[in-house]
């Protein structure tokens, strides 16, 4: 998603870079970077642990029997959902003062890095039932 954000969806829009990463970690784990530095470490380590979460439910839906499509369709719907309503609950999110633009662009996101992973998935760490 990082990739995507960076290289397509930055440029297009014109964001600055999100620090929703670290603002999520900073509000469950008992962590407070000192330094600008210090808190771009925390965002990218908890983007790269929330996306292995994403890996993780993609392991639970090959063991349920899902794969391909249907797969990407079970994890992006459950991930996203928990994703909004834990963000929300916590103060985070404001998905009512969102505008199209913003559903948009963190749908759109989310569903890339859902295809992604997914087919990463099917492909390297669950080859026998590629899609």
């Amino acid at each position: 998603m990082t990739g995507f954000q960076k290289l397509v969806e930055m440029p297009l829009t014109g964001r600055d870079d999100s620090y929703a990463p670290a603002d999520f970690a900073e509000r469950v784990l008992p962590i407070d970077p000192k330094t600008d530095e210090g808190r771009w470490r925390l965002n990218y380590a908890t983007h790269f642990a929330l996306g292995t979460m994403w890996g993780s439910a993609f392991g639970l839906a090959a063991h349920a029997g899902l794969h391909g499509k249907r797969a990407v369709a079970v994890v992006f719907g459950t991930v996203y959902t928990a994703d909004v309503i834990l963000n929300t609950a916590l103060g985070l999110y404001q998905p009512s003062a969102w505008t199209r633009q913003d559903w948009a662009i963190d749908v759109g996101e989310k569903l890339v890095q859902a295809a992604a992973t997914g087919a990463v998935f099917d492909r390297i760490l669950d080859p026998i039932h590629q899609s």
